[in-house]
């Protein structure tokens, strides 16, 4: 049997990073996978993490099974964390996933049972996993510009290709810190996307991976909570990879707006039917910690300020590369980093260029020219606009990769 599989492609971001441990050369840089590392270049525990878990150790609670939801506290936490409200929270029913892939996973799935045969709109570029997980869901995937040929947001673009979005349909939209872009709409546009879904009919799906990292926790939400607000069903998958920094603990949950408490039971039972199908049930550790965060004020406050100097951090990363990007005579390139947030930045590098990146500076990001903010020890930052510098001059007009337009 096993002689008959096809030799199957390599994941993109983790051959590269495989390609980074081989790499000899002491200089190197990693800015390929999304995690946070601080000054030093270390992955940080972080304190309210390491005193949550420490309160754990020391309850020693049972490891009994806690269901299909997984973890019921941390459900509830996480609603009234992204939804602020109880008139909000009422409306809505979430349940543990295996991080922010394994939300995206589950209501996949729990569109194509409802809406057999729906296509998807995914921005362009997107996350590398969105087509690939609403694929192997059974769905359709059409995509809508995010960007210009400079760099910089197409809101235009991004609107008048959504208008084609029809009545059956479901809009994937990452709800702040676009990964890998950096580039998010204006409120303005989120406003706009709203009156749009209320009048043809699409359903919005919010993925939320780094609130907290762009303009603070509140302030990233607002859009997410914007849309909840004025329409009448949504989806929201959500990720406390990154701004609790438990990348390893795959903690995350998915969320479901909808007009009737009936309604939502209906939807809790099958995003159980769909986890019991593919994991079972989600691991207790990150949610049991998240929610011992959440549930205490003093946890709660010291993770809030740790994950404000996260955003610090990279704002000021991101701040310190256009500067010396313009200082080298690079104000082309050094423009729509500086509009950017989040983790990541699109370097307006095409594919070639990247590759010299690679090789020449041992400076490794994708071939797409994201590049993870996060990942960069301040110190390393002129190196870095050194190399971007250099192989814009050695491949002149090839720094900027052509728009592609969307499929009509």
């Amino acid at each position: 049997m096993l002689e008959l599989l096809a030799p199957p492609p390599a994941d993109p971001l983790w051959d590269l990073a495989g390609e980074f441990a081989a790499d000899p050369r002491p200089e190197r840089l990693n800015l390929v996978l999304g995690v946070y590392r601080d000054g030093t270049g270390v992955t940080p525990v972080m304190s309210a993490v390491r005193e949550a878990e420490a309160r754990l150790a020391e309850r020693s609670d049972s490891k009994e099974y806690r269901g299909l939801s997984g973890n019921t506290s941390f459900n509830r936490l996480m609603l009234s964390a992204v939804l602020e409200t109880e008139a909000r929270t009422a409306r809505a029913t979430a349940v543990q996933t295996v991080a922010g892939t394994g939300a995206l996973r589950l209501l996949a799935d729990l569109v194509r049972r409802t809406r057999p045969g729906t296509t998807v709109w995914i921005s362009d570029p997107a996350y590398v996993n969105h087509q690939p997980i609403l694929e192997a869901a059974g769905l359709k995937v059409r995509t809508y510009r995010t960007r210009d040929a400079d760099g910089l947001p197409d809101e235009t673009g991004l609107l008048d290709d959504l208008r084609a979005a029809g009545h059956h349909d479901v809009v994937l939209l990452q709800g702040c810190c676009h990964n890998p872009t950096g580039s998010d709409p204006s409120f303005a546009a989120w406003e706009a996307l709203a009156e749009l879904a209320s009048a043809n009919g699409w359903l919005p799906f919010v993925d939320l991976a780094y609130h907290g990292l762009g303009d603070g926790f509140e302030a990233d939400l607002q859009p997410t909570r914007m849309l909840s607000d004025r329409l009448p069903e949504m989806l929201i998958a959500v990720s406390c990879s990154k701004n609790f920094g438990l990348y390893s603990e795959r903690t995350g949950c998915a969320i479901v707006l909808g007009p009737t408490r009936q309604t939502l039971r209906h939807v809790e039972t099958a995003l159980q039917n769909a986890a019991r199908t593919l994991y079972s049930m989600p691991p207790e550790h990150g949610a049991a910690v998240v929610t011992t965060i959440l549930a205490d004020d003093a946890l709660r406050s010291l993770w809030r300020e740790e994950l404000d100097a996260m955003r610090g951090r990279i704002t000021a990363n991101r701040a310190d590369l256009v500067g010396n990007l313009r200082a080298l005579g690079c104000s082309d390139l050094a423009e729509p980093l500086a509009r950017q947030k989040g983790m990541f930045s699109m370097l307006p590098l095409g594919s070639d260029a990247m590759r010299r990146l690679r090789r020449q500076f041992a400076v490794y990001g994708t071939a797409s020219g994201r590049i993870n903010i996060a990942g960069i020890p301040a110190h390393r930052i002129p190196y870095l606009a050194q190399g971007v510098a250099a192989v814009c001059d050695s491949a002149p007009g090839a720094h900027v990769a052509p728009a592609v337009p969307a499929p009509r």
